[in-house]
């Protein structure tokens, strides 16, 4: 068996970007390196192989990176969520509040349907908002979400909380900023 690479290394910390204070987990340098990048992909294929996703949602835009691979290593549909405005078909809006406003997810009205089991990815788990809303997007085509799917946790954060119980599951962990 191959010893599975220590894809934290992989991680480079940024301090105070976006804003002092923030330490921002960088994964460019594991795109750049594709045994790393193939890694993530082959894990969370061999996690969820059994599950029968039909279908992989993804906020953009880092989100596409992971689950686009993904979607195509399990046989499942890729359907990407957009802000506002951007899709150029009949679309479906929900309308969520963050810390400081409201934000808008939209997808095409034909993308799931109710007998999908749907995985939703993306780079990161924070706060969740953005990923509770794609679960209630989905939620709302009556759709089962089987999952959601992350390469980074930061568990500190507490993002689970806002995923209505649903499963998690997250390849790096970071326990403390």
């Amino acid at each position: 068996m191959t010893e599975e690479l220590d894809l934290k290394k992989y991680i480079r910390e940024i301090p105070d970007f976006p804003k002092p204070g923030i330490l921002f987990r960088d994964i460019t340098p594991l795109l750049a390196e594709p045994k790393a990048f193939q890694e993530v992909t082959d894990r969370l294929t061999a996690y969820y192989r059994e599950k029968q996703i039909t279908a992989v949602l993804a906020a953009e835009a880092r989100g596409f990176i992971f689950a686009a691979p993904l979607a195509l290593a399990l046989g499942a549909r890729f359907i990407p969520i957009r802000k506002p405005g951007k899709l150029p078909f009949e679309t479906k809006a929900f309308h969520y509040e963050l810390e400081y406003g409201s934000d808008s997810l939209e997808m095409h009205t034909d993308s799931i349907h109710s007998d999908d089991r749907v995985l939703i990815v993306d780079d990161l788990l924070a706060t969740g908002g953005t990923i509770a809303a794609c679960i209630e997007l989905a939620k709302h085509s009556q759709a089962e979400v089987v999952s959601c799917a992350f390469l980074i946790e930061l568990a500190f954060l507490n993002g689970r909380e806002k995923m209505n119980g649903c499963d998690v599951y997250s390849l790096i962990h970071y326990d403390a900023e």
